[in-house]
C-alpha cells in the first residue's frame, strides 16, 4: 500500500463517520538523544551521566484525525527494567487495550493505520481485531515512516529531550509523559504532523 492506500483510508473513514487513527511505537533509553547546544568557544559542553541503572521506556501512540473535529493524541508508556524474562515490548493485548480506550474516548468507529510489526499481524491480533466491528485496519507498506504522522510525534519528542540527563528510568518516564502531555494540547502540532505525511485533513 502506498500513499493512495492511506488516502483510501480517509475515504473509508469518511464513509463510516470514523476517526482516522495512526499508530506507532518508540522507545527511549537512559542515554539522551544528542542535540545541538551553545557553549564557550573552545569549551565543549559536557553533560554528566551517572552510568548507574538500566532500563527503557517504551511508548505506543495514536494520532487521531476526525471528520470536522479537533485532532487528538493518545499514548501509553511502559518501563522495562532489564529483568530476566521481562517482555521488552508491548503485547497484542497492550495494543488492543490502547485502541479500546481510544474508541471509548473518541466515541466513534476507528480506521486504524499502522505498520507490519509482528504483534500487529499475529493470529492473536487478527482475532482481537475481528471481534471489534467498529475497527477497520489498514497496514502501511514496509519502511514507510513518512506516511505516518505519529513518527513526527517521536521526532518532536526526541528534540525536546535532547542532551537531557536523567536520574533513572522512572525519572525518564515522568519526563517523557510530561512532554507527550504537552503535545496533546497542541492541535496545531497534530495537524502539522498530518501535513508532514503529504496528506490533508479534508475527508470529503
Amino acid at each position: 500500500m502506498a500513499v493512495g492506500g492511506v488516502a483510501g483510508g480517509k475515504t473509508v473513514a469518511a464513509q463510516r463517520g470514523a476517526w482516522l487513527v495512526f499508530e506507532d511505537e518508540a522507545g527511549q533509553t537512559l542515554r539522551p538523544p544528542k542535540a545541538r547546544t551553545r557553549g564557550r568557544r573552545g569549551h565543549t559542553p559536557v553533560i554528566p551521566l551517572s552510568g548507574k541503572g538500566s532500563g527503557r521506556v517504551s511508548i505506543a501512540g495514536l494520532t487521531c484525525y476526525p471528520p470536522g473535529r479537533r485532532s487528538r493524541f493518545m499514548y501509553r508508556t511502559t518501563v522495562h527494567r532489564g529483568r530476566r524474562g521481562e517482555r521488552r515490548s508491548f503485547s497484542e493485548h497492550d495494543y488492543i487495550s490502547l485502541i479500546d480506550a481510544a474508541h471509548q474516548q473518541l466515541g466513534g468507529p476507528i480506521v486504524l493505520i499502522w505498520d507490519n510489526l509482528n504483534t500487529h499481524v499475529s493470529a492473536v491480533k487478527r482475532q482481537l481485531i475481528a471481534a471489534r466491528a467498529w475497527l477497520h485496519v489498514i497496514r502501511l507498506p514496509a519502511y514507510a515512516p513518512a506516511l505516518n504522522p505519529t513518527e513526527a510525534v517521536w521526532s518532536h519528542l526526541k528534540r525536546s529531550i535532547g542532551n537531557l540527563a536523567v536520574h533513572g528510568v522512572d525519572h525518564l518516564q515522568a519526563i517523557v509523559k510530561n512532554r507527550l502531555k504537552r503535545i496533546q494540547y497542541r492541535t496545531d502540532l497534530l495537524d502539522g504532523f498530518m501535513t508532514y505525511t503529504g496528506l490533508d485533513l479534508d475527508f470529503t
